[in-house]
């Protein structure tokens, strides 16, 4: 599946009106305004008002929206205000453990980002990749650890966290889906943190984070840019790829179609 490349998707609360432009000029790839859990239980049908009166006065922005859970009261709700919106460009469900889920956020009609954050889900992954609407996957891990009441920042943890994200990547190899996206770094003051979690997660497939502060998208962007002499090894292969020869040797190294490919991936990365 082709479509656009995602590092870095910014929450920013629907009950919070003021941040909407400012979370839009913060350089993150997309901006999730949240319906779900960054907003209370008495200011959800406001959040959605937040987001119409800001869309009608600014009709150039596109925003992607989080959406509450399906069994919340204010779900089909939030389902009709995205499929009315056209500066709705997608829509993130959380919670999400079955394609008929799924189904009944697709007819607005865009893309759909499903979050995997509980055990159902991830033993429905297959279902819920392949169900008609979604683009890509993207990962709760928060939510996830609490649901399988994981010990917080243990090794252990961090393995079994790791075999769901293994999981939300084949699927979504197996679906064509875009690479998925990993859930947010809740620590807002930690970079050198933020950084291992995005190299760690990129390095085992993901495209990019979920993140909820803008402090944190420059730290995102950096951890996914490749160094100075990878890019020169990738141009370089690139280059004798003209030649059209099958497969030839650059550094000594033999070079074929899945090496150019790799190579050409991490042009485009640093292009974005």
């Amino acid at each position: 599946m082709s479509g656009p490349t995602i590092r870095s998707a910014l929450f920013v609360p629907g009950s919070r009106p003021e941040r909407f432009a400012k979370a839009l000029a913060a350089g993150a790839d997309a901006v999730i305004v949240d319906f779900e859990d960054a907003v209370e239980e008495s200011l959800k049908p406001q959040a959605r008002d937040n987001l119409a009166v800001f869309l009608l006065a600014t009709p150039e922005a596109s925003v992607w929206v989080r959406i509450n859970a399906p069994e919340h009261a204010e779900h089909a709700a939030d389902i009709a205000f995205c499929q009315q919106h056209s500066g709705v460009a997608g829509v993130l469900l959380p919670k999400v453990e079955s394609a008929a889920q799924v189904a009944a956020v697709a007819v607005v009609g865009k893309p759909v980002w499903p979050i995997i954050e509980s055990a159902r889900g991830l033993l429905n992954l297959a279902e819920i990749a392949a169900a008609h609407g979604v683009q890509r996957l993207s990962f709760g891990a928060l939510d996830l650890a609490l649901d399988l009441n994981l010990s917080n920042d243990s090794l252990a943890a961090q393995f079994v966290l790791d075999q769901a994200r293994v999981a939300l990547l084949l699927h979504s190899r197996s679906a064509n889906l875009l690479p998925p996206l990993d859930g947010v770094h809740p620590a807002i003051d930690d970079p050198q943190g933020l950084l291992q979690s995005i190299r760690h997660a990129y390095e085992m497939g993901f495209s990019g984070a979920l993140c909820i502060h803008p402090k944190q998208i420059a730290v995102i962007h950096q951890a996914l840019a490749p160094d100075a002499q990878v890019l020169a090894w990738a141009q370089r292969v690139v280059d004798a790829s003209s030649h059209g020869a099958g497969a030839f040797q650059i550094d000594g190294q033999m070079v074929d179609a899945p090496v150019l490919i790799r190579a050409q991936r991490l042009l485009a990365l640093a292009l974005t």
